[in-house]
């Protein structure tokens, strides 16, 4: 019995030491998974640098089930990627140092079920805690090493794609997103992801959906691209029925504005009212408000990216609105199948013709038109062309006619040469006009500024971790500030050209992406920019070069006569500038839902629009940098904290940020600009700055989805005379910028009641303009003269209002292709009368002195029919 009991003994302990296997108590998500779990089995402990990605899926490079204590190193060393050593009871973890031959480029397209390219989809990669988001094109690319990744691919509007790839080799993906339910997409807010990305090094850049942008109430119910960012931190604008918008402080001239990679120079219909961009036209948009890509330049506040659709090249689709004040329409289909689309949408007002009904004789009304063209020639290039062409007519009692508008047209060639390096080259044209007509007066007034562009860049993926941008640009300008026509026998004016302007503006840049640990990523790289000055001009000398003089008797400034001139030729050099511009960006991941981050940009602007009134107008003249006129200059630096909660339900968007400019220009006390050859000798050269702090929470998820934003802060001005004597403005101190916003609140947020109904409201509350009151009064000859105060040392009256919109989509018959629904909106709920402008008077029948309010806007009801087919 004893011997038979100590056989059986000593084979179980032999069977026990056999086997020493490893149970693992789940299959591991990832590396870090799996060293937990053999750590907890095992007297083994494991060391790494951060160089190790512990987000690696094990699993897809050995066999789990296999490991066991005595082969667990040999086991371990399947993978191609990293190499395991014992020491002791350590085991070490190296990666391979060929493990750069086994990546394979992961590319591919993302689409709508239309077959429309979908822009700044995001595509997550589980295994690699990494991503990408799509370009306007629809396209994304990654370097990953060999394995098995899962894909989670999510766009505003559309269900959730998770897709499993095997990468064995270069593979390239043709993916399309399902709509997220039968209602139309444009409209209703589905359940979304606009959590923040954070580990990408991109800060201080805001985008919103155009279902996000067309759910936000406006008046005159027309959905707005543009006036969508002012839900924004960091943005605001003049006021109601204002043109233009500032960013952080800066101001609108301040703005590169690009609509499919070409500059537009004035972004407004019916002065203010409505912006250029057709939102049915619109793809997307994003708003760069700092750690600008170096392939950004000209504009020293911010660079707004706007790109059109790229059209269907799979069916024909029609889609419009009918408003109370204008409509529009967007139609577009294949060119041939599977190769080539169009789209072109039209938009016009017709506001005019219920004036005329009314027997009003003043008329205002706009229209545009925009196209997009696109065909590609084989697996390796593509051809595009965009054009845009609006106009506004403004009558009064058709004795006083302006008309003004932009035009512009893109031509683009995208050329792959592998799977590692796309380039684009781009030429472009763009021209904006403005056009006087006084019957009365017989004389006719045009201006215009136009530039012709030529952009080539090339995106270059080195790496995994490594992606050059980099390429070449150069814009030629001719700027006519003026011409003034005669017009019949009996006009009183005589033929006038103010000087024509030429100039030319070359830049290179390069940018690079890096991925230095799964923690820290970089973006850093260099602009250089140039400026010429050409002639033909002649261009006035003055004494001791100052063209703006002190009266110190007097206590004004005053235009110099100039003694002089020098007279350049056609092609002839008056004066050149050049700039580096060097940018940075870092992200610190402290974990998945947490990062922070900081940016530096330094830019240069060679353009400079004259102006004395905050919102710009179409009157007003853009002129170059030369003689007496310096380039601005930007330094801008900024810091945040980004957050996601509850599983990205919500996220958290924090930044504070300083920027100075030197070399901003400001007009003198009683300055005339208008038709003024000279404009240097009623201006002054002198610096900005701003700073504050910039909070954006947002809900990302569910029914109820929107976001709450707040900006604290200041933006001021300095503008020293020319001497030690010269008092300046505002006696040589810092003074309140004409865009300076002390505070900024915007609340938005929309509601999914039913298939049928959604609400949104959006509520906005903010300091009041910086203006220049008089302070009091004196009589000369018994005329009233007021007295002002410093520049800029008042305010008008806190600015606010609450607009609210709902939107019924009747139900939806399968067997019809005819879609619709309708949008009633109210703007300015409680009918605020909030101050334009105050204007100080004197009353005719009582003889007081009195302010007066201007108001645009009440309380203002529209409703609008939209449809799709």
């Amino acid at each position: 019995m004893k011997p038979t009991l100590l056989i059986l003994f000593f084979c179980c302990c032999f069977q026990h030491l056999k086997a020493q296997q490893i149970h693992l108590k789940k299959e591991p998500s990832n590396l870090k998974d799996f060293i937990q779990q053999i750590e907890e089995q095992t007297p083994y402990t494991f060391a790494y640098s951060d160089s190790v990605n512990l987000n690696w899926k094990i699993s897809d490079a050995m066999k789990l089930d296999e490991l066991n204590k005595e082969n667990l190193i040999e086991q371990l060393n399947q993978n191609q990627r990293y190499n395991f050593h014992l020491i002791g009871n350590t085991i070490t973890v190296k990666a391979l140092k060929n493990v750069s031959q086994q990546r394979f480029q992961l590319s591919g397209t993302i689409v709508d079920p239309n077959e429309q390219a979908l822009a700044e989809v995001n595509i997550y990669v589980k295994e690699q805690a990494t991503g990408t988001t799509t370009n306007e094109k629809g396209e994304f690319s990654l370097q990953l090493p060999q394995g098995t990744y899962t894909l989670i691919i999510t766009y505003l509007g559309f269900a959730d794609r998770e897709e499993i790839v095997k990468l064995t080799k270069n593979t390239k993906l043709n993916l399309s997103m399902e709509e997220s339910g039968e209602s139309l997409d444009e409209v209703i807010i589905t359940q979304n992801d606009k959590a923040v990305d954070i580990k990408k090094p991109q800060m201080s850049v805001n985008s919103l959906s155009m279902q996000e942008i067309k759910q936000i109430p406006v008046a005159m119910g027309e959905p707005d691209p543009l006036k969508s960012l002012l839900t924004l931190p960091g943005v605001t604008n003049a006021g109601e029925g204002s043109s233009g918008f500032n960013v952080r402080g800066g101001a609108a001239d301040q703005n590169l504005v690009l609509l499919d990679g070409t500059p537009i120079y004035n972004d407004s219909h019916m002065f203010g009212f409505f912006s250029v961009f057709n939102a049915d036209a619109v793809n997307h948009l994003k708003l760069y408000k700092g750690g600008i890509p170096s392939k950004f330049g000209g504009r020293v506040s911010s660079v707004l990216d706007v790109h059109q659709h790229t059209g269907n090249d799979q069916n024909f689709d029609a889609e419009g609105s009918i408003g109370l004040i204008s409509s529009k329409l967007k139609v577009e289909g294949p060119l041939q199948k599977d190769k080539g689309s169009f789209m072109l949408a039209g938009r016009t007002s017709y506001a005019h013709l219920f004036l005329k009904l009314a027997d009003n004789n003043n008329s205002a009304q706009f229209y545009d038109i925009n196209t997009k063209l696109n065909y590609r020639l084989n697996d390796k290039n593509a051809l595009s062309f965009s054009a845009y062409y609006g106009n506004d007519i403004f009558d009064i009692s058709n004795n006083f006619l302006s008309t003004y508008g932009n035009t512009m047209a893109n031509l683009k060639w995208q050329h792959r040469f592998n799977d590692d390096i796309n380039t684009h080259l781009s030429l472009f044209y763009s021209d904006y006009q403005f056009n006087l007509s006084f019957n009365s007066l017989d004389f006719k007034w045009e201006s215009n500024i136009k530039s012709y562009g030529l952009t080539y860049d090339w995106k270059h993926y080195l790496s995994e971790n490594i992606q050059l941008n980099y390429g070449a640009q150069a814009i030629y300008y001719t700027f006519n500030p003026g011409t003034l026509q005669p017009e019949g026998e009996t006009s009183q004016f005589n033929y006038q050209q103010l000087d024509k302007k030429y100039a030319l503006e070359p830049s290179f840049f390069l940018d690079v992406e890096q991925r230095i640990t799964e923690k820290l990523n970089v973006r850093y790289g260099l602009r250089y920019s140039m400026f010429y000055r050409f002639g033909p001009q002649s261009i006035s000398t003055y004494e001791n070069n100052q063209p703006v003089i002190y009266n110190a008797d007097f206590n004004i400034y005053e235009e110099a006569e100039p003694n002089g001139a020098n007279n350049y030729e056609k092609g002839e050099k008056i004066s050149s500038f050049d700039n580096f511009e060097p940018r940075i960006a870092i992200s610190y991941a402290l974990n998945d839902d947490t990062s922070f981050k900081a940016s530096y940009n330094r830019m240069a602007q060679y353009l400079h629009m004259i102006s004395n009134s905050q919102s710009p107008s179409p009157v007003n003249i853009w002129t170059p940098s030369g003689p007496f006129i310096e380039p601005q200059l930007l330094n801008q630096y900024a810091f945040g904290y980004f957050k996601n909660f509850s599983n990205k339900m919500y996220s958290l968007e924090t930044e504070v940020f300083y920027k100075n400019i030197d070399n901003r220009i400001d007009y003198v006390d009683g300055a005339d600009l208008v038709a003024n050859n000279n404009i240097e000798r009623v201006i002054l050269n002198g610096k900005a700055r701003a700073y504050g702090l910039e909070v954006l929470f947002r809900k990302n998820k569910g029914k109820f989805t929107g976001w709450a934003s707040y900006t604290l802060s200041r933006a001021e001005q300095k503008t020293t005379g020319n001497t030690a004597e010269d008092p300046g403005i505002a006696n040589g101190d810092w003074y309140l910028s004409p865009y300076d916003k002390l505070h900024n609140l915007n609340l938005t947020g929309n509601y999914d009641y039913s298939d049928k109904w959604s609400f949104s409201a959006n509520f906005n509350l903010q300091s009041g303009q910086p203006v220049t009151f008089p302070n009091g009064y004196y009589e000369i000859g018994g005329i009233p003269v007021p007295n002002y105060s410093l520049r800029n040392e008042n305010r008008l009256p806190t600015y606010h209002h609450l607009d609210l919109a709902a939107t019924y989509t009747p139900t939806q018959k399968k067997e019809k292709n005819w879609q619709s629904y309708w949008v009633f909106s109210i703007y300015n709920v409680y009918n605020q009368k909030n101050a334009a402008s105050i204007r100080f008077t004197t009353n005719d029948d009582t003889g007081i002195n009195e302010a007066r309010r201007l108001s645009i806007f009440g309380i203002l009801p529209s409703v609008s029919y939209n449809f799709k087919f």
